[in-house]
């Protein structure tokens, strides 16, 4: 059994580490010896690293592409950018802009910003960083996931890649008026960007990049998952985290959650629901524990984690295992009627009056406890995504004016009349905002899959905005339309009691990226990845870490498993200690 470690080290049995040869360009490959006869695929030779020769200003007259604006090369000195806690090296940063154009639709300037970060010592790999929400800001470009990161693609010597995804956040969410800025939003811009930072990379180094990565959570992992489909040619190493790539249908989601919260909310001074008050804090925390109560030892051990969040779904009862309150008071110990039936249908997901589903439902899972969870619920449904919704995925958008009046768009929009819009045409916006945003036939992936290249996705059990039961469904449908085992060359991995992206009660600090690329390069499938608990010990410390995962030096660490296998307690060992549990 292969375990991939936090911090990047690789340990395997001798077996699997089979010699390569090559030195590796973007077709290269070798027979996969670590597949079976039935199953093998084509292994992907590794990546040579080289120097960058001479200043990072000497490139300022060496790089160009078509429709592309260098304006700057600058020296980043080592230290002055880092990941977590860590310095990242010296490196070259270089800044642009591509396909800078005037709207023939609302008359606003648009172009894709971008930075690259190119390393002095350079491992021979590229990274495009897919940034999340709405995008509109060109991130600082350090390919780096997970949360509280120890660890990332530019510190790990790779070129990496931030851009903004085609619009400016000042043009947040009004860009969506412009259907080529929906368009870079949705794939457009990753397409345009992938071979012109292949170019700039070969004129730096002297030779492109021997294998391409792709990676990011939220509306990257969801810029991951469309990649995957549409640019499969373009990347070997695929890594998707919490991956919305149904989108249109999680916003239409987090409306319709907001509308049951408002069901048992009080009155804002604006005369709307205010659905903050619909759930308490501590109300959350009495879900949760009914959650733990019932789903705790599921996996053996009663360590505040629930690992196997299946198996837990047919356990759990909202209406029976939360204590129902008998007066009208809310201190806290119990929940109303009401707010148990507006809490079971926002868990079940979005219906139309038909009762016809618009977005899959949400496991129950410990970290319904978290602030990420309620401010996603009670605070993001009510601002980001009914604006998403108004101007971005729906045909045709709303006015401007509805940008200053998001909650009343909100609490009336028609799961049956508006909820259709995602999929609407017109004469100015002829491509669908579902087409644009999701990846096209996304079960079939034999592209990727037939060149050798690998898919790694997570997903947070209690992320409360896209669904970690979505992402497991397509899954299953992916493993279906492969024989009924996409494994060796795609997994996913589930992360118990992580909120969207990091936080939670969890064990959110991870390295995926030396196990994608270990298995693209080296054959050597990940059959579990280690997550680190950031307690008190933690250089970045989660403070919904309870104070008992651990100790004073050492944080708790797990082991995150392939789907649909769950870590078990083997029962023996320290509860704390990853070595102490086994996928099963």
């Amino acid at each position: 059994m292969k375990q991939i470690l936090a911090g990047g080290a690789v340990l395997a049995t001798a077996a699997a580490l089979v010699t390569l040869t090559g030195c590796g360009g973007d077709n290269g490959s070798a027979a996969d010896t670590a597949s079976t006869p039935s199953t093998a695929l084509p292994r992907l030779s590794p990546a040579t690293g080289t120097n960058l020769t001479g200043s990072c200003e000497d490139l300022v007259s060496k790089l160009a592409f078509q429709n592309t604006e260098i304006t700057a090369v600058t020296t980043v000195a080592a230290g002055t950018v880092k990941i977590g806690t860590a310095p990242v090296a010296e490196h070259c940063l270089v800044t642009g802009k591509m396909n800078r154009r005037v709207s023939a639709v609302d008359g606003n300037t648009y172009a894709i910003g971008f930075e690259m970060r190119l390393p002095k010592g350079w491992n021979g790999r590229f990274f495009y960083q897919a940034n999340g929400g709405l995008d509109g800001n060109v991130l600082t470009a350090l390919g780096a996931l997970g949360g509280g990161p120890v660890n990332g693609a530019l510190a790990m010597g790779f070129a990496v890649i931030s851009s903004d995804a085609g619009h400016s956040s000042s043009q947040n969410p009004l860009f969506g008026l412009d259907p080529q800025a929906r368009i870079d939003y949705g794939y457009g811009a990753a397409a345009t960007l992938t071979p012109m930072a292949k170019s700039l990379i070969a004129q730096a180094y002297g030779k492109g990049p021997d294998r391409s990565y792709f990676g990011g959570c939220s509306n990257g992992g969801r810029h991951a998952m469309v990649a995957a489909a549409r640019l499969a040619g373009d990347y070997d190493g695929i890594l998707a985290g919490n991956p919305g790539f149904h989108l249109p249908k999680a916003a239409i989601g987090q409306v319709y959650g907001a509308q049951q919260l408002a069901t048992v909310s009080t009155l804002g001074t604006d005369g709307q629901p205010d659905i903050a008050t619909a759930i308490t804090s501590t109300e959350r925390a009495l879900v949760a524990s009914g959650i733990l109560a019932k789903c705790d030892a599921l996996d053996g051990a009663a360590d505040g984690m629930v690992q196997d969040v299946k198996a837990c779904q047919a356990n759990f009862s909202l209406a029976t295992d939360v204590p129902t309150c008998t007066g009208t008071t809310r201190d806290g110990t119990c929940l109303t009627a009401a707010q148990k039936t507006a809490i079971a249908n926002l868990f079940a997901g979005a219906r139309n009056s038909a009762g016809q589903t618009l977005y899959s439902g949400f496991p129950y899972d410990a970290g319904v406890s978290g602030d990420n969870w309620a401010q996603w619920k009670q605070s993001l449904s009510l601002s980001r995504d009914p604006a998403a919704l108004a101007f971005v995925f729906t045909v045709p958008p709303a006015a401007a004016s509805t940008l200053s009046a998001l909650k009343a768009y909100a609490f009336s929009f028609s799961m049956d009349i508006d909820a259709p819009k995602i999929f609407a045409t017109n004469g100015t916006f002829t491509e669908s905002p579902w087409s644009v945003m999701t990846p096209p036939d996304e079960a079939n992936l034999s592209a990727l899959k037939l060149r050798g290249a690998k898919l790694m996705v997570y997903h947070g059990t209690s992320d409360p905005v896209f669904s970690s039961d979505d992402t497991a469904n397509w899954y299953e449908r992916l493993a279906t339309a492969n024989g009924g085992d996409a494994s060796n060359f795609a997994r996913y991995f589930q992360v118990p009691g992580m909120n969207h992206c990091a936080g939670g009660p969890t064990a959110d600090q991870f390295d995926m990226i030396t196990p994608l690329v270990a298995w693209v390069e080296q054959g050597s499938a990940p059959d579990t990845v280690i997550a680190t608990a950031r307690g008190k010990a933690n250089a970045i410390p989660n403070t919904e870490v309870p104070a008992d995962w651990g100790s004073v030096a050492k944080d708790r660490t797990r082991p995150l498993c392939p789907y649909p296998k769950t870590a078990r307690y083997q029962g023996t060992g320290d509860i704390n200690d990853a070595a102490s549990f086994r996928c099963s």
